[in-house]
């Protein structure tokens, strides 16, 4: 459990490098997107620092394009890549439900709601007749080859949130519950539609952390591939087969095993990312081992210290979000009605 004075000096660490329009970047110098753009801004929440947080949600109010997407990277003052990521889309709806949690504040929940609306019908359209979500639109235009398992199993409690939103603003689109369930479904039950990422932690660990995959299921997907993934006493590997912790990935991955109950080793694994931990609260992005130097070299991210922050808040937070991703506050996922409609392109 990190103390308040510790989570303020990694919540102050993000803040330091937010720009004067809201955008927070990677680092210094760094690019942005707008999904760990969103996980900064949900950290400063947690952290109390609400004028920053809602400074970074009007960088996206500035930003979004009028069929409600975002570029993919954004530098400061320029775009980096034009490309049109769905799960980088989507996240808006998190991070402002996310956001009304800690506050309450009904007006910035008014103010978000066309945006996250706008961001949700963009999303949609690149819903495959599965049920998955097609990766992105390419600068050119042209529709994503494929989908991914992590960015449909992100948009999926999105679509979530999208939903919670919906509802408490007296207003709900007549498809998103389906799409949601159509999504989710795909995600738990049809793992052979999204391109193969079988090395990647987060494919492994994401079904669960976003609620696809729950129960005794989400804590059998774990623990089968535990041994790929972990090493004990330092974390999670970004990837299986090379000895890369990164602390990010770490953390994700124990919020995943407390949404499924396994809260013993969810805080084991929080309490890992404790070598990671700089000395002015932020967080190296990972380390290799067993040289146990860092990599990338000097690199701290914005995005490594927001996960963190969150899961300190899932596991021992007793405020208003604290149980945010075990999705306490969200409408329940029902996957089978999505059953019969798999078959049904969704279009708009």
């Amino acid at each position: 459990m990190l103390s308040r004075a510790e989570v303020e000096a990694t919540v102050d660490s993000i803040a330091a490098l937010q720009l004067p329009n809201g955008m927070i970047p990677w680092f210094p110098g760094g690019h942005a997107d707008p999904w760990n753009h969103v996980e900064a801004a949900m950290a400063l929440a947690v952290g109390g620092r609400i004028a920053e947080a809602e400074a970074a949600y009007q960088w996206l109010v500035d930003t979004q394009h009028d069929e409600g997407s975002w570029f993919q990277y954004y530098l400061d003052g320029t775009i980096e890549s034009y490309r049109l990521d769905a799960n980088v889309c989507a996240y808006v709806a998190a991070g402002a439900w996310h956001h009304y949690l800690v506050t309450g504040d009904r007006g910035f929940l008014e103010t978000m709601g066309p945006v996250v609306a706008a961001a949700i019908d963009f999303v949609l359209r690149l819903q495959a007749p599965g049920g998955e979500i097609t990766w992105c639109y390419e600068a050119d235009g042209r529709r994503g080859d494929f989908a991914l398992l992590t960015s449909s199993s992100s948009i999926f409690f999105s679509l979530r949130c999208a939903l919670a939103i919906a509802r408490q603003l007296g207003d709900e689109p007549p498809d998103w519950e389906l799409a949601a369930a159509r999504v989710g479904y795909s995600v738990a039950t049809r793992e052979a539609h999204f391109e193969p990422k079988r090395r990647w932690a987060m494919d492994w660990y994401y079904p669960v952390l976003c609620g696809a995959v729950n129960g005794d299921e989400g804590r059998l997907r774990l623990k089968e591939r535990w041994d790929d993934f972990v090493i004990d006493d330092l974390g999670v590997r970004c990837v299986s087969d090379r000895p890369w912790i990164t602390a990010a990935e770490t953390a994700e991955c124990a919020m995943a095993l407390e949404s499924v109950g396994e809260t013993a080793a969810a805080q084991d694994l929080l309490d890992w990312t404790k070598h990671l931990r700089h000395d002015d609260g932020s967080y190296w992005t990972g380390s290799v081992h067993p040289r146990d130097t860092h990599f990338p070299p000097d690199e701290r991210t914005t995005y490594t210290s927001a996960a963190i922050v969150l899961a300190d808040d899932l596991l021992y937070g007793t405020g208003p979000s604290a149980g945010f991703f075990r999705g306490d506050t969200l409408p329940t996922a029902e996957l089978e009605v999505a059953r019969p409609n798999l078959s049904q392109a969704h279009t708009r």
